[in-house]
């Protein structure tokens, strides 16, 4: 199956990325040419580093596996300007009533908190994160937090070209933007709404603006858009582009099933089959995604196998939902709320114990697509993605 031809819009991002390497245009990383014994070397230097410099991890934060979880996602809304079909049912979800919401405040309390205690990466979620009036605001507040290496954002892209200048200024350092096809009629099909070229137009901004890489999440559900996996790897040829491909997961709503999820594994072999000299790129050690680069290629593709072959045992991940939970996994139900207590007056160090129990109570791993399939759990919207 060989890959399709760009369309115009997509040639039009191939040639402006082109320009932008030539030309001196700010990124942060090198153009196509790193090599992946370099890129390896790299990676080995800065775990050195980190093992060298790095201060006592929080027990509050160390779970009974020894996992250190220094990475939170934050859901800043539950609302949406899309209906993706794997994240909410066609006719929506009940919203939680906004007093029952975290605050802008309640938010920055929790990730001051955090930060102190470890974490060092915050990603922002929702719903559709840019759609919150403040949001430029609270990464503007995040960036200040002492130890807070990187802020990051998961958007539907609709928002993004018009935000995106207030937002790397207010020090937004990385960016994962949702894509399930490049055809646009498949686009409001999967979506149910209009807004194909706007998140295209977003991905240009973001390429425009130095970010490297600009990391584009697809779902890829059988019958639906796996024939488009050549065309999303042939879009890492002149850009700077991290594509992930996701295994589709069951979440409440969403009519999961098994036939429909296209396996890590099928997916690579297809790949391969166009391109067999496809290379494995060494990933950080707490990273969900099985990384590849096509020789010559600038971006790269990625696998996030979290049905077929699960990262549970290097898991570093806490989520905050929207309305003020603590869920320790994505796949689990349990989950504890941080808003009442923190609205009940409770001190610092009563909310580190709270955390910490519900960081200890963390399971090895999860229970395995079928059981989780069965299991009663928020639609992702209501999660945070």
């Amino acid at each position: 199956m060989a890959a399709r031809p760009l369309s115009r819009m997509l040639r039009r991002l191939l040639r402006s990325s082109a320009r932008s390497c030539s030309s001196g245009a700010p990124v942060t990383q090198p153009c196509p040419g790193e090599s992946a014994r370099a890129a390896s070397e790299e990676l080995s230097r800065r775990r050195q580093f980190l093992r060298e410099h790095a201060a006592p991890f929080s027990a509050f934060l160390t779970d009974s596996f020894g996992r250190q979880h220094s990475y939170l996602r934050i859901s800043l809304t539950e609302k949406c300007n899309l209906r993706c079909q794997y994240c909410m049912p066609e006719e929506g979800v009940p919203l939680t009533p906004k007093a029952n919401l975290l605050t802008t405040e309640e938010i920055l309390t929790l990730a001051r908190l955090f930060v102190k205690e470890g974490v060092d990466k915050i990603r922002l979620t929702g719903g559709e994160p840019l759609i919150r009036p403040d949001v430029v605001d609270i990464v503007a507040q995040l960036q200040r937090l002492e130890g807070l290496r990187t802020i990051g954002v998961t958007t539907n892209g609709i928002n993004l070209a018009r935000l995106l200048p207030q937002l790397q200024k207010a020090g937004l350092s990385a960016i994962n933007i949702s894509l399930d096809t490049l055809v646009p009629a498949k686009f409001e099909f999967i979506v149910r709404r209009k807004g194909f070229h706007k998140v295209m137009e977003g991905i240009h901004k973001a390429i425009e603006l130095g970010y490297n890489p600009v990391k584009v999440n697809c779902v890829v559900m059988r019958g639906l858009n796996e024939d488009e996996l050549l065309d999303f790897a042939a879009l890492t040829e002149g850009l700077p582009l991290d594509v992930r491909f996701i295994e589709y997961m069951p979440f409440d709503g969403n009519k999961w099933n098994f036939k429909k999820m296209v396996s890590y594994k099928e997916m690579l072999d297809t790949v391969r089959q166009q391109w067999p000299e496809l290379e494995k790129v060494p990933e950080e050690e707490s990273s969900t995604a099985k990384a590849f680069k096509i020789p010559g290629f600038q971006g790269q593709i990625s696998f996030i196998t979290s049905m077929s072959e699960h990262f549970c045992g290097t898991c570093n991940r806490l989520r905050i939902t929207a309305d003020g939970n603590l869920k320790v996994c994505l796949f689990g139900n349990s989950e504890v709320s941080l808003r009442d207590h923190l609205r009940a007056g409770a001190s610092e160090q009563e909310l580190l114990r709270i955390i910490g129990a519900a960081v200890g109570r963390k399971k090895r791993q999860h229970a395995g697509m079928f059981s989780i399939s069965q299991m009663k759990n928020r639609p992702m919207i209501l999660i945070g993605g």
